[in-house]
């Protein structure tokens, strides 16, 4: 599978097992923009998977509404860039539901799926990496993969974790990185960062599409300067796991 190929997959493996799952956002029913909801509205039918207003503090502010009656909510914002008329629903209601009623209530079930980062073009409104004004937010978790494998298993932590979490989808890689990819559903612990190369001299860190570009910067600085680099991607930015870097 791709990347988006491996989207789709975990979504599926969700509408099919847990009959509460709504998927919602711009264009949805229609696939989405980068297909990762493609065949699921008929697969599931127009109640489990709709399109919704142009409108992302609506679609935040009703997938925290349906997270609290209980179901199981997936939003799509139709990229990270258009994440921001939705702050103030993410981070002062999503984030503080919990605190707010004393654990009485909750929104856990909510999980925020958005395309993330540049592809080389689109510029201001469609490149955007928005993560770093939610990782000051205690109450949310915020995760990004950086392959099909990844990005399926981490999906999956994320909707089935009872905390509201934001997924951001790195777009240039959702054709660009192949891999094996089980079709059956499996998890990817959040908070666990991984390390992909060991190293003695300096650790880099990365998530997302930079893990990449990080590897290869990695092998330069030791064919060109002797440098042997640690590398290891830290995949969940909130909460990160601060015990591997440190190490």
């Amino acid at each position: 599978m791709n990347l988006f190929q491996s989207i789709t997959s975990a979504l599926d493996n969700v509408l099919a097992k847990d009959p509460t799952a709504v998927i919602f956002g711009e264009d949805v029913a229609f696939g989405g923009v980068f297909r990762c909801t493609v065949g699921l509205r008929d697969k599931y039918g127009k109640d489990r998977v709709f399109n919704t207003p142009l409108c992302e503090q609506g679609i935040v502010g009703f997938g925290i509404g349906i997270a609290v009656a209980g179901a199981t909510a997936i939003a799509e914002i139709q990229f990270a860039d258009y994440i921001f008329p939705a702050f103030d629903q993410i981070v002062n209601e999503a984030a503080k539901y919990r605190y707010r009623s004393g654990d009485l209530f909750n929104c856990g079930n909510l999980t925020i799926r958005a395309p993330w980062g540049c592809v080389g073009h689109g510029a201001l409104y469609h490149s955007q990496s928005p993560e770093a004004f939610f990782a000051h937010c205690p109450g949310i978790k915020i995760v990004i993969p950086r392959s099909p494998l990844q990005a399926k298993g981490l999906l999956l932590s994320c909707i089935e974790d009872k905390n509201p979490c934001i997924f951001f989808e790195p777009k240039i890689l959702y054709r660009a990185a192949v891999e094996q990819v089980p079709v059956e559903p499996y998890t990817i612990p959040l908070s666990l960062a991984e390390v992909l190369q060991t190293g003695s001299d300096v650790t880099l860190v990365a998530w997302g599409t930079q893990v990449h570009v990080i590897k290869e910067v990695a092998a330069m600085a030791q064919e060109k300067l002797g440098v042997s680099c640690e590398v290891i991607d830290l995949r969940t930015i909130l909460p990160w796991d601060t015990e591997t870097v440190c190490k």
